[in-house]
């Protein structure tokens, strides 16, 4: 499985915003390895961060069987550094929403303090070039967005909760039958 670089979801509102937590740690290689003697959680990390919020955020819109991608980092401003012990919470918000892609307005805040800004455009690869291409093994991909609490915090603009898509239970179940613990 790829890397992910948020803790969780805390809010997740379908087509509107989704709200993810990362606590930097000396845990994360990145903070310590990134310039030795001088320990904080890099701005690329931040980005990239907001970006696997934001696509979550998009890709849900197609039950997560769409291939979203980052596109372009249209801005980003870093008032000061995380440090190791910072809690920050990231907050992508979509402010257009195509067929052929997506932009989200986002913010980070460590407490009260604004850490950063970032805009982010997104790609939706729906050209039949790439309809082979699958971005995530479903199962596993369902197993990690469970892990960071979107189907728990998830719910649909009218309050109503969102489901698991029947795609991703399918693969679920078939992973389960060929290790023998389903």
């Amino acid at each position: 499985m790829r890397w992910f670089w948020v803790d969780r979801f805390t809010e997740f509102v379908s087509g509107k915003f989704a709200v993810g937590i990362k606590n930097v740690s000396l845990a994360d290689e990145v903070t310590d390895d990134y310039a030795p003697g001088r320990p904080f959680y890099p701005s690329s990390m931040i980005i990239e961060g907001m970006a696997q919020i934001g696509g979550i955020l998009i890709d849900q819109l197609s039950d997560f069987s769409g291939r979203v991608v980052l596109a372009k980092v249209t801005s980003s401003e870093f008032f000061f550094e995380a440090l190791p012990g910072d809690s920050l919470v990231l907050r992508a918000e979509i402010t257009t929403l195509q067929d052929y892609g997506a932009m989200i307005a986002g913010t980070v805040y460590c407490g009260d303090r604004l850490q950063a800004n970032i805009d982010l455009m997104f790609a939706t690869l729906n050209d039949d070039r790439f309809s082979k291409i699958q971005l995530f093994e479903p199962a596993e991909f369902c197993r990690m967005i469970r892990l960071l609490k979107v189907f728990d915090v998830g719910v649909n603009p009218d309050g109503s909760p969102i489901e698991v898509p029947q795609h991703m239970l399918a693969a679920e179940k078939a992973l389960l039958l060929t290790r023998g613990d389903y």
